[in-house]
């Protein structure tokens, strides 16, 4: 019967020893998909709309990236674990 705990015999690849639950972040998120949209779908209204201009796409964008950038943050700040 061995005596080495489970999480020591697992490889490492020459990363840091983290906890049992921490996950690395994976690349892209549908988020980000759907802000990249959002953004692209108001710069069509706003391109063919005769009452919008480039002034109310700039207060789209402003709007849309200060709330995902809070989302991201939240959602960040909810996986933080405790030591």
């Amino acid at each position: 019967m061995s005596t080495t705990p489970p999480e020591a015999s697992r490889p490492s690849y020459g990363l840091p020893n983290l906890p049992a639950g921490a996950r690395l972040p994976i690349p892209g998120n549908a988020e980000f998909a759907v802000y990249l949209i959002a953004l692209i779908v108001a710069w069509l209204v706003c391109w063919f709309s005769d009452k919008l201009d480039a002034g109310s796409w700039f207060n789209f964008f402003t709007f849309a990236t200060v709330a995902y950038i809070l989302s991201r943050g939240i959602a960040k700040a909810s996986r933080v674990l405790e030591q």
